[in-house]
């Protein structure tokens, strides 16, 4: 073999040898790529659980929360008394504040008490016990815990007597003492103003004041000076000329006058107002609009207060008011006696009206009230009357 040839093989030993490298390397690295796809497959499917895995955590966390949130606790605490003696017996009452939880046990020989499964949550204690007073304890127990309350400590129960004194007083006495401040009242600190009364829940008077308080009206030496004045202008005018003149006439006129005021007074202050059960004075208003008192003091002689404290019509005043025009009628002369005892009847109901009028607006600012009345009523000016100023009924 030459040269030539053995060059010739060397070079085709070359050209197969780097075609078989060449095959090789294709078949290792495709051995290799579908080794790797089998191997990277059960890493996925791994991932993938991991991943359902890690999104399941959150839920499992929030029920262990939750349940731990909810897990039942217990309460316990001991009961004493004042000494320090425990306190066995004694009822003990544990409630959630919302009310959806109650349960009760009695403390034990050693004044202990517990309560187990309790939910979590505020609470309240009660406890009672024959003798002693409540106590009540508050707290909030907290999910699983034992709750220890501090030794509740029950006193003995104070036991409060009510008294209920009711003091006795007697009418009779309270309206007494009325009339002796009313008897008084005087405008101008000398004009007698009796007839009045500035309390409007005054004691209704017994028929002895009625008539006491006619007498000391009527028998008033302001009353008798009034009268005697108003016989002598009677005179000057030579009014009533039947009478005649001189100390005869003036006699006549003066017990005409001081007659009919006399006579009056007792109408329609004592006897009528005794028999019907009604009160003869004017109870002072004060208050109030304008027409509201002016109603009240000119409805005054057909309206008035009877001894049952209720308003009702004045049967007193108007029958004193034509009984003493009736009674006039016999002494003053007259033409025509029935006519003028009716006109005269009307005359004297304005008339007390007007004196109504006269105490609501005009009197009481001329009068001082005595002491007794001014400290009770925190005034110094005094209410009117009936009678303030002495007048001729006929």
């Amino acid at each position: 073999m030459n040269a030539r040839e053995t060059n010739t093989g060397i070079l085709v030993f070359f050209k197969v040898r780097e075609r078989f490298s060449v095959r090789l390397a294709i078949a290792l690295l495709s051995f290799a790529a579908i080794a790797g796809a089998q191997i990277s497959a059960p890493t996925n499917a791994n991932d993938g659980s991991t991943e359902i895995e890690n999104a399941s955590s959150p839920q499992k966390a929030q029920d262990s929360a939750s349940q731990n949130a909810t897990k039942p606790g217990s309460i316990v605490g001991t009961i004493l008394d004042q000494e320090g003696t425990v306190g066995a017996g004694a009822v003990v009452r544990l409630s959630s504040q919302d009310g959806s939880f109650s349960r009760e046990v009695e403390s034990g020989n050693n004044g202990q008490f517990s309560f187990s499964n309790v939910p979590p949550g505020p609470f309240n204690i009660s406890v009672s016990a024959e003798g002693f007073g409540n106590q009540e304890f508050a707290g909030e127990l907290a999910s699983g815990q034992t709750f220890l309350v501090p030794a509740i400590v029950i006193s003995i129960a104070t036991v409060v007597t009510a008294v209920d004194v009711k003091v006795s007083v007697d009418p009779v006495e309270v309206a007494t003492e009325e009339i002796k401040i009313q008897e008084q009242q005087r405008v101008l600190g000398f004009i007698p103003n009796f007839y009045v009364s500035y309390k409007q829940d005054a004691a209704p008077l017994t028929t002895k004041l009625k008539f006491q308080l006619a007498w000391k009206s009527s028998t008033d030496p302001i009353t008798i000076a009034g009268t005697a004045f108003l016989a002598g202008l009677q005179q000057a005018g030579d009014q009533y000329s039947e009478f005649g003149q001189g100390a005869q006439g003036y006699g006549k006129r003066f017990g005409a006058a001081y007659g009919d005021v006399f006579v009056s007074t007792f109408l329609s202050g004592a006897v009528f107002p005794s028999i019907l059960k009604q009160d003869p004075r004017y109870f002072y208003q004060g208050t109030g609009s304008t027409q509201s008192r002016v109603l009240h003091a000119m409805a005054n002689s057909v309206w008035c207060k009877g001894d049952n404290g209720r308003w009702q019509v004045n049967y007193s005043n108007i029958a004193g008011s034509f009984g003493g025009a009736a009674v006039a009628s016999t002494y003053y002369p007259t033409k025509n006696q029935v006519s003028n005892i009716f006109l005269n009847g009307l005359v004297r109901m304005g008339e007390s009206s007007l004196a109504g009028f006269f105490q609501e607006f005009v009197a009481r600012k001329l009068t001082k009230l005595p002491k007794q009345q001014a400290a009770a009523s925190g005034t110094s000016e005094s209410p009117n009357g009936k009678d303030a100023v002495p007048s001729q009924r006929r």
